[in-house]
Order: structure tokens, then sequence, then C-alpha cells
């Protein structure tokens, strides 16, 4: 998953995002890697490594409202689609990793 935090790091459009990371994004690198493992079936190497999951409370110190998801999933959406996996189990991805992203938000939404 470095070509995620790569989009990141690369996209214009995913400024906000990347200015809430550390400049050094070698452990958000390695968190990522380790959550995805278990997510997708493999070994539970973040739980071993830091305990429970607790997403959306080790997300909650910086600010994610629609901004900030809606650019952490262009990043998302850019490396499942430069990855050469079959064509529904990227949809299924992308539906899920919505998801989670929404369950991220903690700013409130803006008025329309």
């Amino acid at each position: 998953m470095n070509t995620f935090y790569d989009n990141m790091e690369l996209l214009p459009e995913a400024k906000t995002i990347r200015d809430l990371h550390q400049k050094d994004m070698r452990s958000a690198r390695e968190k990522l890697f380790m959550f995805l493992s278990g997510w997708l079936g493999g070994p539970y190497r973040y739980i071993a490594a830091f305990g429970h999951l607790r997403l959306r409370a080790r997300h909650l110190p910086f600010p994610i409202g629609e901004v900030e998801r809606d650019q952490w999933l262009i990043c998302m959406r850019k490396t499942l689609n430069d990855m050469p996996i079959d064509h529904v189990f990227k949809e299924q991805l992308i539906m899920a990793f919505t998801q989670t992203a929404d369950y991220m938000m903690n700013q409130e939404q803006a008025e329309g």
C-alpha cells in the first residue's frame, strides 16, 4: 500500500489530508500495511502490535470532514485503479473503504 501514500504525497487534490500527517510517513505506511493485512484476511499484525483497532478513536485527534474523507478516497481509488485486480473485487473494496471513511468523519458536514 505504499502507492496509497505516494498518491497522497503527489496529488495536489490530497493536500489537506497530506498536511494532517507527519512529514515522514514511514509509520503511517507501516500501520496501513499492518491494518490491511488483517482487514483483508491475513495476519492481524496491527492488533498484535497496537491492540484493538479502535479506528474511530485513533482518528479523533484529526479533523475529518467531507473534504478529508473525499481526499482520502481519491487516493485509495487511484491506488486500487492502478492495481491489476478483478473489477468486482475492486468495487467491493471501494464500497468498504467508503463506508469506513464515512465512519471516520468527526466534523460537521457543510450545509448545502
